[in-house]
């Protein structure tokens, strides 16, 4: 297949290795220096030279905040027949853009990024394949995601969002408080270590991506039951209440199914 690849980040340019030696690959982006080490793919900056390439197949994995915009610059010099994709964590307003687009898509979003996961290993990883997409494209990324041994779910686009809400957004929160109130010291605790490599790697990632992530419609409702449980818990703490500990820690791992 010929794939045309939109943006030269972290995601493009994983992406473009993982496919192009069993497709006939091309990346776009219009800044050159972000070009200089993909391999085995025709390199692109001028929209009018995907005209020449046909692609059969364009991979949006453009910064979520210009996914559309990404899209409608390059849509006049596509074929008809070209199946249009995303790999966008949050699907707000994507799902309105491909209904009126006049093209066939497929909506994905590989549900690790190259900040937390072994790019060499993704067995133990997940990938969402968008219900409503195109058979074929579908068809497509299934076979992808195989091969790279992910696992893979299928939600419409609103079960995507609410899925997100609660996977990435309570985390995320979660991450965030806790960098919030750190300050400069050393602490030498193990558990204490782990959350900062969490805190700095959540950290790293692009602003846009981890507000639109938090704006999600449904990540309100679970940073609300967040701060519900900080306050019973504060209160726990302020009152010395032991029995009321023993619960809370007893309902806590019941949640996670760890055995007492």
């Amino acid at each position: 297949m010929k794939i045309l690849v939109l943006g030269a980040g972290k995601m493009g340019t994983w992406i473009t290795d993982s496919l192009c030696f069993d497709h006939e690959v091309a990346i776009f982006d219009t800044e050159p220096r972000k070009l200089r080490f993909v391999f085995n793919t025709i390199r692109m900056t001028d929209p009018e030279e995907i005209r020449g390439f046909e692609p059969e197949m364009v991979i949006n994995c453009v910064t979520l905040k210009y996914t559309v915009a990404a899209f409608e610059k390059v849509l006049p010099y596509l074929p008809s027949n070209c199946i249009l994709s995303d790999i966008a964590s949050v699907k707000t307003g994507i799902e309105s853009f491909y209904k009126t687009s006049g093209f066939r898509f497929v909506s994905t979003h590989p549900m690790f990024g190259p900040t937390f996961a072994s790019l060499g290993d993704l067995s133990k990883q997940n990938a969402v394949i968008i219900k409503e997409s195109d058979h074929l494209g579908k068809a497509f990324f299934r076979d992808f995601y195989r091969g790279l041994h992910l696992h893979i779910f299928e939600y419409t686009f609103n079960e995507h969002d609410e899925v997100t809400a609660y996977s990435l957004s309570i985390p995320f929160s979660s991450t965030l408080v806790f960098a919030a109130v750190m300050k400069p010291m050393e602490a030498p605790g193990t558990t204490f270590q782990k959350h900062m490599k969490i805190a700095r790697g959540l950290l790293s990632e692009d602003d846009y991506l981890l507000s639109e992530i938090l704006f999600n419609p449904y990540t309100y409702d679970q940073v609300e039951n967040i701060r519900k449980e900080l306050r019973h818990l504060l209160d726990i703490i302020k009152e010395r209440d032991m029995e009321g500990m023993t619960g809370f820690l007893a309902k806590v791992r019941k949640n996670i199914e760890l055995e007492p």
